[in-house]
């Protein structure tokens, strides 16, 4: 403990913008200030592109990190800010390592640590390294210590596209707070207030972007007529909101399922446990590179659906806790609705399935997980 140095993390945001990134790298900083205190590590100083020290930061749950808050009005004023603040801060303390927090700064990232022979560690997280990278950020990612990523498809996915070697790779997937998530009843208000008393509801929670139609809304929006000869009652809960929503909403009109189809807008985090409560099913045949929300689902005893070829099968488990099935394909969705609905598979057990992901994704494991990457010794 003598001798280590503190750690340094660089992300480009935390806590001005909400997403999965964003959540995740908070699960990240809490689980390493749990290797603080217990006298693991020496602490860390966080170096954030787009955050101020105005926004809502919750920094009593960071008592070892302090933090630089480097947000500019200007793009380019903010890059620049950044690299001479990094230089200095390199030059004066040559930090234990250094986590590279986006692929967007990782040329910056070695370019810095290489003339102080700093390590550095560059986390990754999905689809932004899926395709071929420029030159630049490949180079950052083989000459990074490390590379660290949320599930096997998002590895293999990069490997493949940047010519990067496995090895290099080491996983820490995502977590859920099984505080937060647990199971409840329905609410009577959530109900009536989208009209869904005495329904089977099948429940989506995504960004309804043009660019992310791969989460899969649609498909499912096309799947419930299939559903309904099965299960009448049926609902389909669609929590999120941006550009595409009126797309989907003009499908499930040329469907005949504007009734059927509710559109819940945008969901505080706070307000999601109780939308889970709603659910019968939780339902995204998508391509994700690990997807969190399948973990709050389950968290909540929620039986679950995804796609069959994605990093979802991390959370999922290869199939043993939820149904995986070709993403774009409505009647392969409707048939595994319809035996989601049937309740009879062990899939369908929410005590179980709230166990199984909490031993295997809960805050504890993925702690201990950390711990083991850090190569901290008790």
């Amino acid at each position: 403990m003598a001798g280590l140095k503190r750690d340094t993390f660089i992300f480009l945001e935390i806590f001005s913008l909400e997403g999965g990134i964003q959540s995740y790298v908070r699960d990240i900083l809490q689980a390493y200030v749990s290797t603080v205190a217990a006298g693991k590590t020496r602490g860390a100083d966080v170096f954030l592109l787009r955050d101020g020290p105005e926004c809502e930061n919750h920094l009593a749950l960071f008592p070892s990190l302090k933090f630089f808050y480097l947000k500019t009005q200007w793009a380019a004023l903010g890059r620049l800010r950044l690299t001479f603040s990094l230089f200095w801060y390199f030059l004066r303390h040559r930090p234990q390592r250094v986590f590279c927090g986006h692929i967007n700064l990782a040329p910056l990232v070695r370019l810095l640590c290489y003339p102080f022979g700093i390590t550095y560690i560059v986390l990754t997280y999905g689809k932004e390294v899926w395709e071929p990278l420029p030159r630049p950020y490949q180079k950052a990612l083989r000459q990074a210590a490390q590379i660290w990523t949320i599930s096997r498809y998002s590895r293999d996915r990069a490997c493949v596209s940047n010519r990067l070697d496995p090895q290099k790779f080491q996983i820490l997937p995502c977590a859920v707070d099984g505080d937060t998530f647990q199971p409840g009843e329905k609410s009577p208000e959530l109900l009536q207030r989208y009209g869904l008393a005495d329904a089977k509801v099948l429940m989506t929670v995504a960004r309804l972007w043009s660019g992310d139609i791969y989460k899969g809304v649609d498909v499912t929006i096309r799947a419930i007529s299939i559903i309904a000869q099965s299960f009448p009652n049926v609902k389909y809960l669609v929590i999120g909101r941006g550009d595409d929503q009126p797309r989907l909403q003009a499908l499930a009109a040329a469907e005949g399922m504007v009734d059927r189809v509710v559109f819940a807008g945008f969901v505080p985090t706070p307000d999601l446990p109780a939308h889970f409560h709603l659910a019968d099913a939780y339902i995204m045949p998508s391509q994700e590179g690990f997807g969190i929300v399948y973990l709050e689902a389950m968290a909540c005893g929620v039986p679950v659906l995804a796609g069959d070829a994605d990093g979802s099968a991390e959370p999922l488990q290869d199939g043993k806790l939820g149904w995986q099935v070709p993403h774009r394909n409505p009647e392969a969705v409707a048939a595994a609705c319809i035996e989601i609905l049937q309740g009879s598979d062990r899939r369908c057990d929410g005590k179980w399935l709230r166990e199984m992901t909490l031993a295997n994704f809960g805050i504890a494991a993925f702690t201990a997980r950390l711990e083991q990457l850090l190569d901290v010794r008790g």
